[in-house]
C-alpha cells in the first residue's frame, strides 16, 4: 500500500471527493479508546467521538471480536431469508430498552425516517387522520439528519437551500416551550411530535426541566406520539442510558444510531409497541441491510459494553469534573459553558479575529480535537471511556490553549 502524507491525503480528498464537509486539517489513521493518532503519528484526544457514535471507545476490543467473527461466518442475508441473528438481536433490543418490536435500520437519518412514516401510518390507521392530512410537530433549530424529507423540516438554511420543493406535513415550534407546543397541538390533525432530549447540532441547548415531560403529557392527552430522536444523545451520552430517563419519560417511539454499534459499523433502529408497530405490514418499508448479521452482532456487544463498563456513570462523573475544569478558565474568550454527562459545549466570544474554528485549529496543535457547531459554539464530546486522569489532562491541555490565545 503506497504511503501519503496527510497533506497528501487531504489533496486527494479535495481533488476526488464531493466538497460537502469542510474538516478540520487533520487525517487520522489510527484509534484506540479516548485517543486518535494522524498518519505521522501525532497523538489526540478524540473530542467529538464522530459526533457520539464512539461512545464505547475506538476500536472497543469485544465489539471488534463480535464483528471480526461474524464476518467470517455470514454478513448479509438481506431480509428475503431469515438470519440466525436477527431475531436475538431484536429480543436483546426489545428487552434492553423495554419496548415490544424493534425496527432495524442502518443510519440515524434512515431511523428518523422510518420513525415519522410510522407515525404517519399510525396516525392514519388508529387515530383516523383524514389521508394526506396528518401533521408532525417538529422543534426550531432541529437536527435529525439530512433526507430529503428530514430538511424540509430544518431551519438551517444552508442544509435547505436549493433542494426543494421541499415535503409537507411539519408544523414548527419552539424548542422548550411548552406553553407553544400545547397551543400546536390543539389541531385535530397532529399525529405526533419529534424532539430532541438535547439538541446537539443546534449547539448542546438543554431544556429546562419539565420539558419532556410536558410533551409526554401533551400526546397522551391528544393521542398523539412521542418520537424521541436520541441518535446523538442516547446509549449513555448524557450520564443515563436515554436522555429521556433525566425526566423518567417513556417515548411511544425511541430513534436509536450511533453509538448502538460503537462507532464500528452503521447500525440504527426505530423501537415501539406492537399497536404502533404493527401498523407497518410486510412490503410497506425495509432495507437491504437493515438488521445484517454483522449489524446484530455488533450492536450486541457494544450495548453489553455500555452495561458492563457502566459507561452511563462514568459520563456523568466525568462530565462534571470536565465543566468544572473548564469553569476555572478565566477568559473572555470563553463566554459559556453548559453540558450534560459528557454532552457539553463552550461558547465563544470572538474577539481579534479568534473565533471557534481558531480556537479548534489551536486545540488541534496542542493534542485535542473538537469542532465548531454554528461557528462560535464548539462541542466536547469525548468517548465515555475516558478516565479521570485522561480528562484532567485534556482540562490542561485546554488551559495551556486559551492561555496561548
Amino acid at each position: 500500500m503506497t504511503e501519503y502524507s496527510s497533506s497528501e491525503l487531504m489533496e486527494l480528498e479535495h481533488k476526488y471527493g464531493a466538497h460537502n464537509y469542510h474538516p478540520l486539517p487533520v487525517v487520522l489513521d489510527k484509534g484506540k479508546g479516548a485517543k486518535v493518532w494522524d498518519v505521522e503519528g501525532r497523538e489526540y484526544f478524540d473530542f467529538l467521538s464522530a459526533y457520539s457514535a464512539v461512545n464505547q471507545g475506538h476500536c472497543h476490543p469485544k465489539i471488534i471480536q463480535a464483528m471480526t467473527e461474524q464476518a467470517e461466518r455470514l454478513t448479509l442475508t438481506s431480509r428475503a431469508f431469515h438470519s440466525s441473528a436477527l431475531g436475538v438481536f431484536e429480543k436483546y433490543m426489545a428487552e434492553y430498552f423495554g419496548f415490544d418490536k424493534v425496527l432495524a435500520m442502518n443510519t440515524g437519518a434512515e431511523a428518523v425516517e422510518t420513525a415519522i412514516k410510522l407515525c404517519r401510518k399510525w396516525a392514519y390507521q388508529k387515530k383516523g387522520i383524514e389521508p394526506h392530512k396528518a401533521r408532525i410537530l417538529v422543534c426550531d433549530g432541529n437536527f435529525h439528519g439530512r433526507t430529503t424529507t428530514i430538511i424540509s423540516f430544518s431551519n438551517d438554511e444552508e442544509a435547505r437551500a436549493d433542494y426543494g420543493p421541499y415535503t409537507p406535513g411539519f408544523t414548527h415550534v419552539p424548542y422548550n416551550d411548552l406553553a407553544a407546543m400545547e397551543e400546536a397541538m390543539q389541531a385535530p390533525d397532529i399525529a405526533g411530535v419529534l424532539v430532541e432530549p438535547i439538541q446537539g447540532e443546534a449547539g448542546v441547548i438543554i431544556p429546562d426541566d419539565g420539558f419532556l415531560k410536558g410533551i409526554r403529557e401533551l400526546c397522551t392527552k391528544h393521542n398523539a406520539l412521542m418520537l424521541a430522536d436520541e441518535v446523538q444523545t442516547g446509549i449513555a451520552r448524557t450520564g443515563k442510558l436515554l436522555a429521556v430517563n433525566h425526566e423518567n419519560v417513556r417515548p411511544d417511539v425511541l430513534i436509536l444510531g450511533k453509538a448502538v454499534s460503537g462507532g464500528v459499523y452503521p447500525v440504527s433502529a426505530v423501537l415501539a409497541d406492537d399497536d404502533i408497530m404493527l401498523c407497518i405490514k410486510p412490503g410497506q418499508h425495509g432495507s437491504t441491510y437493515g438488521g445484517n448479521p454483522m449489524a446484530c452482532q455488533v450492536a450486541m456487544a457494544a450495548l453489553d459494553v455500555v452495561r458492563d463498563e457502566q459507561l452511563a456513570e462514568n459520563a456523568e462523573i466525568q462530565g462534571a469534573a470536565l465543566r468544572a475544569g473548564l469553569r476555572e478558565i478565566p477568559h473572555p474568550l470563553l463566554k459559556t459553558v453548559r453540558g450534560r454527562g459528557l454532552l457539553n459545549a463552550i461558547d465563544i466570544e470572538p474577539a481579534n479575529g479568534i473565533d471557534g474554528w481558531q480556537v479548534c485549529l489551536k486545540l488541534a496543535e496542542n493534542g485535542l480535537l473538537a469542532k465548531p457547531t454554528h461557528e462560535h459554539t464548539i462541542r466536547f464530546s469525548p468517548p465515555l471511556v475516558i478516565s479521570s486522569e485522561e480528562v484532567q489532562e485534556c482540562i490542561g491541555i485546554l488551559k495551556k490553549t486559551f492561555a496561548e490565545l
